[in-house]
């Protein structure tokens, strides 16, 4: 089969697509046959080394790998023992996540998924936008319903919020009751408020701090080294959840006592098929700003490293 391979870290110009030897499951195991792939932050993350993530939280990445954690394809073979697929299902997951950045290699056209990381691939959408939903949905749902819950009638701010994790927190934020504050850049705006944002703030024209006050909590996917810009915007006593690591200026938080809850992302085949539902059901939408084909993965990171996303980006694979 072909697949995008790394042989060393680097540029996007390291992923080379190659002829590889195609896998077989074992037990607990499917094969699927790609139909598309999502591209996430540490596909990139991986290709580059990992530089970006402090030593003592930086998983070993083996080389040459197959990047890739997300797919929407169709189940293509049974490992031993395996009940609850058949041959030809539609499936979607997000696979062997946070242990398996490097090894779940679903940047090609064949990849084994434990059963468990599956759901049913919704009927009314593409593999191209159901390969978008499983890394950043559950990000946002395991955010909103295990890490860092919100309260209705709270109010929430979305940094980064047209992009793949916080186009599906501004919906689920206000499927929970929350009043929303999106913030993006200039073309976003309709986009958000479609979705339904209660208020959108362009960061490139106003200073979010200065637009949005007595925040109940603050969902921070961009993080980095502002991310203390954003902390006057949350009341004293509320709460920053910040998907990407930031500094926050944590003395000034605790005089503040603003709360600073995170969390990592957990392959869930169970909460994934909430999502799926509610997306099959047209309660839920997926963005794909781009879709690339499976040769031109190295272009696909190039546009993910040039950032203004809306939703996600996808390689084309099946």
């Amino acid at each position: 089969m072909q697949a995008i391979r790394v042989h060393r870290t680097g540029p996007p110009s390291e992923l080379r697509l190659e002829e590889v030897e195609r896998p077989e499951p074992g037990p607990g195991e499917v094969l699927i046959r790609v139909s598309a792939a999502g591209i996430n932050p540490p596909d990139l993350y991986a290709r580059t080394g990992m530089g970006n993530i402090p030593a003592e939280l930086r998983p070993p990445i083996p080389l040459p790998f197959v990047p890739g954690t997300d797919v929407s394809g169709f189940v293509a073979g049974l490992g031993p023992g395996v009940t609850e697929w058949a041959a030809g299902d539609e499936v979607l997951g997000l696979l062997r996540f946070p242990s398996g950045i490097g090894t779940a290699a679903t940047y090609a056209e064949y990849v084994i998924a434990p059963v468990g990381d599956l759901a049913r691939k919704p009927a009314a959408i593409d593999h191209l936008h159901a390969a978008a939903i499983p890394m950043a949905g559950l990000t946002a749902w395991q955010y909103l319903t295990e890490i860092a819950p919100v309260e209705a009638g709270s109010t929430v701010l979305v940094n980064g919020a047209a992009g793949g994790v916080g186009h599906f927190l501004v919906q689920l934020a206000r499927r929970a009751g929350a009043r929303v504050i999106a913030v993006a850049s200039t073309r976003h705006e309709a986009f958000l408020r479609d979705l339904g944002a209660d208020e959108y703030i362009d960061y490139t024209t106003t200073r979010v701090a200065d637009a949005a006050k007595d925040v109940d909590h603050l969902f921070d996917t961009v993080g980095g080294p502002d991310g203390h810009l954003l902390a006057p915007a949350v009341r004293d006593g509320g709460v920053i959840s910040p998907v990407f690591f930031g500094d926050y200026h944590d003395d000034e938080l605790a005089r503040r006592e603003v709360r600073v809850i995170g969390g990592q992302v957990r392959s869930h085949g169970g909460h994934l098929g909430e999502l799926a539902e509610l997306v099959g059901a047209g309660a839920l939408r997926v963005a794909v700003d781009e879709a690339f084909p499976l040769a031109e993965a190295w272009k696909a990171h190039e546009r993910a490293e040039r950032g203004h996303i809306q939703g996600k980006l996808v390689l084309r694979v099946g």
